[in-house]
């Protein structure tokens, strides 16, 4: 091996053990309150995580402590690969996914302030032109996570889904002609959400339903949902890594999805 190019790993090892790089956990919990979304009739919902002791130093294994549990694939923070949509059936189920793509820069679109003003708030062409005008284009290889404050409810249920009297979801997301524009305009990995799934809770009824999953997916780009912790990285320079399960022809995995970032 080359001595010289071995030890950018080094560097990078020793940066972690000193902290100088941060190792920031964008993944929630997952338990029996970690929250999954709910379909209306006649569509079935997916299953949330539950569990259930073998044993724990007892007669049923005196030396050893292990469970089983039972979840749906997009429970929690978690990974959508292409196949989870119609748009995206030809293209790569979690299994097939070259592990070099679970890697990216992070580029973080904070639209925070316009979200709290308005819950159906969804990311504009102009909040990402604004974005770049500020920060560069948005390179190819990277995810794009949208900022929108929204994982501070994760423990809250009424708030996280926010259904109003009209008995819709009121969550953030992205609008068509954003969603388009990063999926063709834009060559990343994917995009990355606090809310439950990458769409916005009305999304169902927008020009071209659930726009992020059509676009992303049609493009063989991928889905985060469900992640938090996003105000603890910068705008650009961190570099995230997501780690679903490899499940044979999977159409995603519950992930535990973490964030480099130079202090």
């Amino acid at each position: 091996m080359d001595t010289v190019k071995s030890k950018t790993l080094v560097n990078l090892m020793e940066k972690l053990l000193d902290q100088s790089i941060e190792v920031v956990d964008l993944t929630q919990v997952l338990n029996e309150d970690t929250p999954v979304i709910s379909l209306p009739d006649p569509f079935v919902d997916t299953k949330g995580f539950s569990i259930e002791q073998i044993s724990k130093y007892d007669e049923n294994g005196p030396f050893f402590y292990w469970n089983n549990f039972t979840m749906g694939e997009h429970c929690g923070t978690h990974f959508d690969a292409p196949v989870h949509w119609i748009s995206g059936k030809d293209h790569q189920s979690v299994d097939e996914i070259p592990v070099k793509k679970l890697i990216g820069e992070a580029i973080v679109i904070d639209i925070k302030d316009k979200c709290d003003k308005d819950p159906d708030y969804c990311l504009t062409i102009e909040d990402i032109k604004e974005f770049e005008a500020e920060h560069g284009e948005i390179p190819p290889h990277s995810w794009v996570l949208i900022y929108t404050g929204w994982a501070q409810y994760s423990n809250d249920h009424e708030k996280f889904f926010n259904v109003g009297e009209d008995g819709q979801p009121h969550t953030p997301g992205t609008s068509v002609e954003a969603s388009k524009f990063l999926a063709n305009e834009r060559d990343i990995l994917g995009v990355g959400v606090e809310t439950v799934g990458t769409d916005a809770g009305l999304a169902g009824g927008f020009e071209t339903p659930f726009p992020n999953h059509y676009f992303m997916h049609e493009a063989n780009r991928y889905g985060l949902a469900s992640l938090t912790n996003l105000d603890k990285l910068p705008a650009r320079g961190s570099i995230l890594i997501a780690s679903p399960l490899k499940i044979e022809n999977g159409s995603g995995s519950p992930a535990r999805v973490i964030a480099l970032v130079e202090k």
